[in-house]
């Protein structure tokens, strides 16, 4: 059984993009993320050390956003669910949608983005001893 934390509307200045406008001045993105993990616990308990904190992981996805000045979005939403996944050992995977909804596009139209599901890899398994 998989549980969800979900995040929706996270708005970050950056400055990612091809062009060098986009660069310069920077635009607005926004992102959204959904964090598979076990909420079996702390549904029991009510302790907030049993989950994961929705702050620290939008201080997270914010940090790893922000630090970098990527070309692509595919590479910046990576950048996010790799933080996510390195710093909360309890989320078994995170779906990252990063929307750039001031893209540079020469036709009108409602929003462009990416998608991005990454998951933890299960530790390698180890032959056995003979």
């Amino acid at each position: 059984m998989t549980d969800t934390i979900f995040i929706t509307g996270i708005v970050i200045h950056a400055r990612h993009g091809v062009l060098e406008h986009e660069t310069e001045v920077g635009q607005r993105f926004v992102i959204d993320l959904e964090l598979y993990t076990d909420l079996s616990e702390s549904s029991r308990t009510d302790r907030l050390s049993d989950t994961v904190s929705y702050s620290n992981v939008v201080a997270t996805a914010t940090s790893a956003f922000k630090n970098t000045n990527y070309k692509l979005l595919e590479r910046a939403a990576g950048a996010v669910a790799d933080d996510i996944l390195a710093t909360f050992p309890r989320v078994r995977a995170v779906k990252v949608t990063v929307h750039k909804p001031h893209a540079p596009i020469a036709a009108i139209f409602d929003d462009v983005g990416v998608v991005l599901t990454r998951s933890r890899h299960p530790p390698p398994h180890s032959p056995p001893h003979g």
